[in-house]
């Protein structure tokens, strides 16, 4: 295994499953150790923008799992790898409650229905109103992804990559949808999302796949990467962060592949793409696509044809999340802890924000006219840039 690779995967909180016979994984690299990648220095910040925290609160802390928040009508959802999990309203505790489990996926939720995921792949639902138990499923593997609550019901991905419709009702299963996949895989998953009648996830190999929401029929498939290479960490090109979609756009990346973006009007033909790896992640607006690769360069792409509209990479190596867009600005945190708000017509910097200087894993959320970020030290804060 090379050591940038091990390095990129480290620095994403990623180890290499599957079926493989190699024993030793990155789960024991420290990606913040002295042998890793050094972060590019922060350079003195004359902002354009004045940003300022609303509230923060604390819930346990992540460990090796990454907790999103999960926003519904302005109420937060969070959880802890210690069990809790609890519902904020204006940063103030609604109910606060222990599961009495480890969690290893979370948040998910609707008006109604919350649910997070054990590493003995248990998902637990509990009432949106009161955190009372509602009902306890279980799929074949641990629960990495957060769930996804949608009208047809609870879409969870399983460690080994299968895909679970449950009822939101009950928790009974509808559907499971499974397919091969590579000898070595990236262990880490996004979540699968719902959009018209499909569920949509992307795998290991570089597949974008649309399943029928009432049976999980697969209705077509699109291909962000190829896997190549003489070796199978060189061929390792999986899509680990969700994908997204706005109108009949919905656009997906892979690690150690590429950005690409398809036409849901017809059956997924692909629109353009273009040569980013990136494990985190990446965000839409109404004009354009940002991305973040996997050293930590901000990308702003022309949603329509993928040509570069400006790059920043003065966040090099500083393990930065998937990019989040409020306001006219693009969001993103790092392994300190740090908000960065950049000008979304060009990328240059214009605000910034410490949290708990805890490293933050996943994306920042919306809130309001603020953004809801959570550190893997337990901070929850909600925060504005104006």
């Amino acid at each position: 295994m090379t050591r940038p690779l091990l390095a990129l995967l480290a620095a994403a909180g990623l180890v290499l499953g599957g079926c493989s016979t190699v024993s030793k994984t990155v789960d024991a690299m420290n990606p913040f150790a002295s042998t890793g990648p050094k972060m590019t220095p922060l350079q003195p910040l004359t902002g354009s923008a004045d940003v300022r925290t609303l509230w923060s609160t604390g819930i346990g802390k992540s460990g090796d799992y990454v907790f999103v928040p999960a926003i519904v009508d302005g109420a937060v959802y969070v959880a802890g790898r210690d069990g809790t999990l609890s519902k904020l309203a204006d940063g103030k505790t609604v109910w606060k409650i222990s599961t009495g489990q480890t969690l290893s996926g979370g948040v998910g939720a609707s008006e109604r229905l919350v649910v997070v995921g054990t590493p003995k792949g248990e998902v637990l639902a509990y009432s949106a109103d009161d955190g009372r138990p509602l009902w306890q499923a279980r799929v074949s593997s641990e629960v990495l992804a957060a769930p996804t609550v949608g009208d047809d019901g609870v879409a969870v991905r399983a460690g080994d990559n299968r895909v679970f419709l449950l009822d939101a009702g009950d928790g009974g299963r509808k559907w499971v949808y499974q397919r091969s996949t590579p000898a070595l895989a990236i262990r880490g998953a996004g979540s699968p999302i719902f959009a018209e009648r499909y569920v949509f996830v992307g795998f290991p190999g570089g597949k974008l796949v649309a399943l029928a929401a009432n049976n999980g029929a697969p209705v077509w498939e699109g291909t962000v990467a190829l896997p190549k290479g003489a070796t199978e960490l060189d061929r390792v090109a999986d899509i680990v962060a969700a994908p997204v979609v706005d109108g009949r756009q919905i656009c997906a990346v892979a690690f150690q592949g590429r950005v690409a973006c398809f036409d849901l009007g017809q059956a997924g033909n692909m629109v353009w793409s273009r040569d980013i790896s990136s494990s985190v992640g990446l965000a839409l607006d109404g004009r354009y696509l940002f991305v973040t690769d996997d050293s930590g360069v901000v990308y702003g792409l022309d949603r329509l044809s993928g040509s570069s509209l400006w790059k920043q990479d003065k966040l090099k190596n500083r393990r930065v999340t998937a990019p989040t867009v409020r306001r006219g600005l693009v969001a993103v945190a790092d392994g300190e802890g740090i908000v960065h708000y950049l000008s979304r017509e060009d990328g240059s910097f214009v605000a910034r924000q410490k949290t708990d200087g805890s490293p933050v894993k996943a994306s920042l959320k919306p809130l309001g006219s603020g953004l809801v970020v959570q550190t893997t030290g337990g901070t929850v804060a909600a925060i504005e840039a104006q």
